[in-house]
């Protein structure tokens, strides 16, 4: 249940050594958005944004800080534009062990906590778990232990094929929810652990499904989303998750995290896991 301190994240990417102009113009192409069309929101004009993209106009902070909030930019990545303007950055970095946090840790412990017996968990941008609750200590029993050394990643541990995935029942199609999901992250963020995480786990071989594993339901329940069906003692659980992030948030670490609740989706996964409680 304690949540540890996120690890610090590679640099922001992009050519920073060449000034704003590209950082915006290389965000906007990424975003589908017109010069004209982004000045219109930014209540400026398509030839000042032309300028600033030119480097024959240097932006104010506050230009720059208001083309990043139109742009969708990330919080981390908004720190590196003001950087490559000249400007310091505007967002900090506060460690999750830091006394400042305290409100943040104790909140968000009460949270997953407070959602047992059901799995919850807090990831960081590379899926590294700060924190987990006994749900998810129940469906990580029998992974092998130097899957369970720190740092863990959610990644690896759902698709390392000595993890979670041989017990995953259906495994196609929670891996490609899993590697569509990272996907999109890595067109948002353009970060580089980010990538390098999903080649790594997009790699892995897939296991080949359990003869012995428990069977399917008599009467296979209709889901409101994608289901992850997976075995547990005999009997297979299934979920559908929820992410949870924190609303404009003002520094890169809160940013960056995220809560994911998985929620019982049918009465006979309901019924188990309060068989389990005390």
């Amino acid at each position: 249940m304690t949540i540890v301190a996120s690890g610090a994240l590679a640099p922001p990417t992009g050519p920073t050594d060449k000034g704003v102009g590209p950082l915006l113009r290389g965000w906007r192409e990424r975003r589908r958005v017109s010069q004209l069309e982004l000045a219109l929101r930014a209540g400026s004009s398509a030839r000042h944004i032309s300028f600033v993209e030119t480097g024959r106009s240097r932006p104010s902070e506050e230009m720059v800080l208001r083309l990043a909030e139109h742009l969708d930019v990330p919080v981390r990545e908004r720190n590196a534009l003001l950087l490559a303007a000249g400007y310091a950055p505007h967002y900090p970095e506060t460690p999750l062990d830091d006394p400042a946090m305290d409100a943040l840790r104790q909140g968000v412990r009460r949270l997953i906590e407070g959602y047992e017996p059901y799995p919850a968990l807090v990831v960081d941008a590379t899926y590294d778990v700060l924190a987990a609750n006994r749900g998810v200590a129940m469906l990580l029993e029998g992974v092998p232990e130097s899957l369970l050394r720190p740092p863990l990643n959610a990644m690896r541990l759902t698709l390392h094929p000595e993890g979670l995935a041989p017990r995953i029942r259906n495994l196609g199609e929670w891996r490609g929810h899993l590697l569509a999901q990272m996907e999109r992250q890595i067109a948002l963020h353009r970060s580089a652990p980010l990538r390098t995480l999903y080649e790594e786990v997009a790699a892995y071989p897939v296991p080949d499904p359990d003869p012995d594993a428990a069977g399917e339901p008599a009467e296979p329940a209709p889901h409101f989303a994608l289901p992850l069906r997976i075995e547990h003692d005999g009997r297979v659980l299934s979920f559908v998750s929820s992410i949870s992030t924190f609303n404009t948030p003002m520094d890169v670490t809160v940013a960056e995290l995220a809560i994911e609740t998985f929620l019982p989706a049918d009465p006979a996964t309901v019924k188990y896991l309060q068989s389990l409680q005390p």
